[in-house]
């Protein structure tokens, strides 16, 4: 009852002294609305590039088979395959989605018209198993298949080819025209197919610049490999902070079944491990983390420049408060002595004005949020897609805002433990202060 009277007193001076609180309650707004909105561009950025990743490499962990046996590195035999799973069923993960995909990195050569364009990558994947990936995809354009069915030209899905935008504008190419891909089998020869393209996606990042899509089973038969051979198996797990526990598990499980390679944690250790010198299948697992470790470096600069900047508001707040609290209780001192004389005690005291600064603190904070709201919207009219393989950072070219409930409640606790501090000595002293000098309003 007592603490309920006093939070009411403090509430009553909180509103008495707004004019006075008014400055600092101006710098904790501002303060936070751009620490919240610097935080939450940062992880955006990080979630979209994890998220274009994720995609492009096809699960949080990658079971990469590298053999020596061919001219194709990328390589898992059936019997291979066979292993991984076994291990996967071994360390009982929680529901896991699993893809393969096939690759033809870099000499992949497409032709139509009299053009021809070299790609980056040429992917094989099994349409019906990624068909949510591939209907989330943003397109320039896509054909309607049940509308295609049966059109002598085109009769299933692995006579299809899905490119890129940029690679399809290289072609002039369109929906619907027939296109020469041109691949090194396994042996080292050229073979070569016709497909029709199917869809032409709209994505001009590093991952997707010069990429094309077609069947895994297409594929593995213009490499001369088996049908159900593939070159990855991706492994999309429920919690991606339980990433790295995940593959020390399947790790160990798997060093007891085939040869693999070492955990490793950047580009620099795989291109290492992967040059060792080995006979037959070897095995590795490669986290998102790995591939995009030189991503992290441009992350962790961001980092540096989002902590440098998160402190100097935390400091330009704590002295603001500091500055306001010496002000606004040097002018309440007679006040505060009248309370004494009346009966109440210095932790009564103390008290009313810690409450005042917490609903001070609150109030701040719900104005800041909404700044940092106003702050996104603004955000959203500058586009960032001048800026060259910046766009894995964005949605549509420009930036994003991801309101992590983790980091949003961090940044609140970060801002009442700054104002606490700034408010704990001024405080105390005025509540310790000698009842004769708190009347008399002191020197």
């Amino acid at each position: 009852m007592k603490f309920l009277t006093l939070a009411l007193l403090s509430g009553k001076y909180l509103i008495r002294y707004r004019r006075r609180y008014f400055f600092l309650f101006l710098a904790l707004s501002m303060g936070f609305s751009i620490v919240t909105l610097m935080t939450a561009v940062k992880d955006r950025m990080y979630a979209n590039v994890y998220k274009s990743a994720q995609d492009h490499y096809a699960g949080d962990i990658v079971v990469v088979g590298h053999d020596s046996s061919y001219a194709m590195d990328n390589h898992l035999t059936a019997e291979a395959k066979a292993e991984v799973y076994q291990a996967i069923e071994a360390v009982h993960l929680e529901g896991p989605r699993m893809v393969e995909r096939t690759h033809f990195p870099q000499n992949g050569v497409l032709y139509f018209n009299g053009s021809a364009v070299r790609l980056k990558y040429v992917i094989g994947v099994d349409w019906d198993n990624e068909a949510s990936y591939f209907d989330s995809l943003d397109y320039r354009e896509r054909l309607d298949l049940p509308g295609i069915e049966d059109s002598p030209v085109l009769t299933q899905m692995e006579n299809m080819i899905y490119l890129s935008a940029p690679v399809a504008d290289q072609l002039n190419a369109r929906v619907g025209d027939s296109l020469i891909l041109e691949v090194n089998t396994r042996w080292g020869q050229k073979n070569t197919g016709a497909f029709i393209v199917g869809g032409i996606v709209e994505d001009s990042t590093i991952f997707g610049y010069y990429k094309a899509y077609i069947g895994r089973i297409t594929l593995n038969r213009l490499l001369l490999i088996d049908d159900e051979d593939c070159s990855i198996i991706g492994i999309f797990v429920k919690d991606r902070w339980k990433v790295e526990k995940i593959r020390a598990l399947l790790q160990g499980d798997l060093e007891n079944r085939m040869q693999t390679g070492p955990i490793v944690y950047d580009r620099e250790e795989f291109a290492q491990a992967s040059a060792e010198p080995h006979e037959g299948i070897r095995i590795f697992l490669i986290t998102i983390a790995v591939y995009l470790s030189e991503v992290d470096d441009l992350l962790g600069a961001m980092n540096i420049i989002t902590y440098f900047l998160y402190a100097m508001m935390l400091i330009i707040m704590m002295v603001s408060a500091l500055v306001t609290y010496r002000l606004i209780l040097h002018e309440r001192r007679r006040e505060l002595g009248t309370m004494r004389a009346i009966g109440f005690y210095g932790a009564d005291i103390r008290l009313i004005l810690i409450l005042e600064t917490f609903g001070l603190a609150l109030v701040s904070l719900a104005a800041g949020m909404l700044l940092a709201l106003f702050f996104q919207w603004l955000v959203t009219f500058i586009s960032f897609s001048w800026f060259p393989s910046f766009e894995i950072f964005l949605d549509n070219g420009r930036l994003a805002t991801l309101y992590v409930p983790r980091t949003v409640a961090v940044n609140i606790l970060a801002i009442f433990i700054s104002l606490f501090l700034a408010a704990l000595v001024p405080v105390y002293r005025s509540s310790r202060e000698s009842l004769p000098d708190m009347l008399s309003g002191g020197p």
